[in-house]
């Protein structure tokens, strides 16, 4: 099946990235991007590329609108403005490339950013996948891509870790990609349980992410933006509240501590308002029927861990595991 108009892919990167930007955009789609008008500028910002994807089940060339970032807060405010809506709504992929070694060369254009520069670039784009995109409900692949080399030996997975950990906060599967591996099909790189690495890894995540919602709705926004309009709707059949039916790589614990909080915001709501009950409730087992709050809560919030889920299928073990304790806290948080 040909999907005609498929949704977008928005790669991002800082100034200073800007040949990193480049070379996982040829990686991924065979071709290098190219100015819109290079006798102008040689700048990627605001250019189109194509990726073409071709699975067993779908063809498509989905678009790749490139922005290179000179301000990070400016650049999320810009984004999350009322303005950029329709711009948030035809999305299907975020792409954000770093610098997370040193170049192997003076030759590489411009200075490196540094971890503390970068981080708050992250956290940024963070912020438009949170607000602007609906955060862990969104249906979209979100991709953070570390370019270069790292320290050998457990310093190296340190730092692999360090880095894990600052995208796994903000929603993106981050994949490392040494300044020596080639593009998606040259010597691809597995780890220690087979699982893709690099470039591989991020075109499997491409590949599986869906791209269809082209067509229909308003005129003008489809043609200009392919008239992409959000799914709405959601499962009403959610069946049993299970930690383990979700085979996703959450502890049980991390349930018991997000039932007592949806228990603990009930009370604090004044759901419970004969005072009796509420005595009763404390005092009770925790396992007994939750009122009707207490249950659309529960829903809500297995909406969104499943949306998680369904985002981390491909992703290794330990990296879906980081990813659900972190949507179990944000969870916890909102309670």
């Amino acid at each position: 099946m040909e999907i005609s108009n498929p949704r977008r892919i928005l790669a991002v990167s800082l100034a200073e990235s800007t040949e990193h930007l480049s070379r996982v955009i040829k990686d991924l789609s065979g071709a290098h991007p190219q100015p819109s008008n290079p006798q102008e500028s040689s700048s990627l910002a605001g250019i189109t590329h194509q990726l073409p994807l071709s699975t067993q089940y779908y063809t498509a060339s989905v678009p790749i609108w490139l922005d290179v970032v000179s301000s990070p807060s400016e650049w999320a405010s810009s984004f999350l403005a009322p303005e950029a809506k329709e711009v948030l709504d035809v999305l299907g992929g975020v792409l954000v490339v770093f610098n997370v070694g040193v170049p192997p060369s003076p030759s590489s254009g411009g200075a490196p950013e540094g971890k503390t520069e970068t981080k708050e670039f992250i956290s940024h784009v963070g912020r438009v996948v949170r607000e602007g995109l609906g955060g862990w409900e969104w249906d979209g692949v979100l991709l953070a891509v570390g370019v270069g080399d790292l320290s050998k030996g457990e310093e190296g997975e340190e730092e692999i870790d360090e880095w894990e950990d600052v995208c796994t906060e903000w929603g993106l599967e981050f994949v490392h990609v040494p300044h020596t591996q080639g593009s998606a099909g040259e010597g691809e790189g597995r780890n220690e349980f087979g699982e893709r690495m690099g470039v591989a890894r991020a075109l499997e995540a491409l590949q599986a992410n869906d791209w269809g919602g082209g067509g229909g709705g308003d005129d003008e926004v489809g043609e200009e933006f392919g008239g992409f309009v959000p799914g709405e709707g959601g499962d009403e059949n959610l069946g049993e509240f299970d930690a383990e039916s979700m085979d996703f790589g959450f502890d049980r614990e991390d349930f018991v501590g997000l039932k007592k909080a949806i228990w603990s915001a009930g009370r604090e709501d004044g759901m419970e308002v004969d005072g009796e009950g509420s005595e009763a409730k404390k005092g009770g087992d925790e396992d007994e029927e939750m009122d009707d709050g207490d249950v659309q809560k529960l829903e809500r919030m297995m909406l969104k861990l499943q949306a998680v889920r369904d985002r981390t299928a491909g992703m290794s073990e330990e990296q879906r595991k980081r990813i659900a304790k972190q949507a179990v806290g944000e969870v916890m948080k909102e309670l």
